[in-house]
């Protein structure tokens, strides 16, 4: 999200980025300590203004030196101990509970990309994190599912509020929008 930003930083807009789970974010915009979240829940809270944003698709991913025959032996590369992502592609696309523990966690989706395409093991990352190292073959989808997982990403803001800076961010990042889910199609 932050790089289609560029353009308005580059003509003066100041943005304050921060990290955090989706119900604290959520928090914070209605109170008033954040302007917009981005979410992966869609909120419930009264007051708020809510749009679906883009929806993420997930693959299984790994270097070239795996296969999906080494599965079950190589090494799970995760962003969290409790495998959120695995544990829902498991679910998902091989309909079984994914019950292994990481070899590697990394709280960062491009750390877990860096050591994957290493060839540390395997993971499921959304495809357009990892699309450059897909077309240059650093990595390959071991598992191609007739319908990958997906992922919706919310933008959220109090209703009514009308901070110039944060109204230009929120209608940026939903045209940015429409032009992803082309781009996906």
């Amino acid at each position: 999200m932050l790089p289609s930003l560029a353009g308005l930083i580059t003509q003066g807009l100041q943005l304050r980025v921060r990290f955090g789970m989706p119900d604290d974010l959520l928090a914070d915009v209605t109170q008033g300590a954040l302007d917009i979240a981005i979410s992966t829940l869609r909120p419930r809270r009264r007051g708020l203004r809510v749009d679906t944003l883009v929806d993420e698709e997930f693959a299984l991913l790994a270097a070239p030196s795996w296969s999906l025959d080494d599965l079950d032996r190589a090494p799970l590369i995760a962003y969290a101990e409790n495998l959120p992502i695995l544990r829902r592609y498991w679910r998902t696309v091989f309909d079984t509970r994914l019950t292994r523990v990481p070899a590697v966690v990394v709280p960062d989706l491009r750390g877990v990309l860096a050591t994957v395409t290493a060839g540390a093991g395997v993971t499921v990352l959304p495809t357009y994190l990892c699309a450059t190292e897909l077309a240059e073959g650093r990595l390959h989808i071991l598992h191609p599912p007739e319908i990958p997982p997906i992922n919706t990403l919310f933008l959220t803001s109090r209703a009514g509020v009308t901070h110039p800076a944060a109204t230009a961010v929120r209608g940026h990042l939903l045209l940015q929008s429409h032009m992803w889910a082309s781009d996906a199609e």
